[in-house]
């Protein structure tokens, strides 16, 4: 009898072009005129739409500048950041998921326009049931620990079904701007500048220790070839090239006080014998720590006699 009935009313499976697996976040930000995120990246999908003002943002190496109604995709492990103009205080929707639907390929390196209120209609469904499902503003982060008590019935399945409507929607419309139409050089300038800056930084404070270029790549979150490519333009010369001449620097600090010997010395610089210290110091300064001790010996005597 039930094959019969099969017979007479076959199923249909029905395929899905768009499947969100997890949420990560759900934001809405009204952030400040100079508000300045350094950036990240990880291994799921997010979004952010400008829903009013203006915003910079970096993905990956290229800067771009969006309007109100612009939304960027981040791929997974894409680094990104965004900050304000310092003119105008923009309000952010940002959202993360986990997604691995062949069709995200859409998304990938595209700055998309919502111009339609039917796309505008399902962000304000998708950031009404984040309400209805966690007991945090909307400015906080969500965690399975601030779900509330008594939600109301259906509120995590409607945020997965209209986040994959919103997603679907976008595709099919299909409305996106060439990213050459947005790249800002300005933007770019600022945020290398401050990622090169935050790196210098950093390697001024852990000069005693020793770290390799994929140590800075994971504290950074960037690229060997992003890290490569900002030391050779801004400083012309490599990341790891520059640590070292800073510990020189330092080395050449620490012989003026007179406090340590040489083995106190490569020691404190981690080097791993007083041999090598003084070669390296050698390669990089052009005379071993004893001549330089030499000549400093010297300059102090004949700046004590002048």
């Amino acid at each position: 009898m039930a094959d019969s009935y099969r017979a007479l009313y076959p199923t249909i499976e029905l395929e899905n072009t768009i499947e969100i697996d997890k949420i990560v976040s759900i934001y809405y930000f009204e952030y400040a005129k100079d508000f300045v995120f350094q950036g990240e990246k990880h291994d799921f999908w997010e979004f952010l739409y400008v829903d009013k003002g203006q915003a910079e943002v970096m993905a990956d190496t290229e800067g771009y500048k969006l309007e109100e109604g612009d939304i960027i995709f981040h791929k997974p492990d894409e680094f990104h950041s965004v900050w304000a103009n310092g003119r105008i205080a923009p309000n952010l929707i940002i959202m993360s998921f986990v997604c691995n639907s062949p069709a995200m390929k859409f998304f990938e390196n595209k700055i998309l326009r919502i111009e339609t209120n039917e796309e505008k209609n399902i962000l304000a469904r998708i950031i009404e049931e984040r309400l209805n499902t966690f007991d945090v503003p909307l400015y906080e982060t969500i965690s399975p620990k601030v779900m509330k008590d008594s939600p109301i019935v259906g509120s995590q399945q409607l945020i997965k079904l209209y986040l994959e409507l919103f997603l679907i929607t976008l595709i099919r419309n299909n409305t996106y701007i060439e990213k050459q139409e947005r790249i800002s050089l300005i933007t770019r300038q600022r945020v290398e500048d401050d990622l090169l800056n935050r790196i210098i930084a950093y390697m001024k404070e852990n000069v005693h220790n020793n770290f390799m270029i994929d140590d800075l790549c994971n504290e950074f979150a960037i690229g060997r070839t992003q890290l490569k490519s900002l030391f050779k333009n801004k400083l012309n010369t490599s990341a790891m090239q520059y640590f070292r001449h800073l510990k020189m620097e330092k080395a050449k600090d620490l012989i003026r006080e007179g406090r340590y010997n040489f083995s106190e010395i490569a020691d404190l610089l981690s080097f791993s014998s007083v041999n090598y210290f003084s070669q390296s110091f050698k390669r990089i300064v052009g005379m071993n720590p004893s001549q330089y001790a030499d000549s400093v010996k010297g300059k102090i005597k004949l700046q004590k006699w002048s």
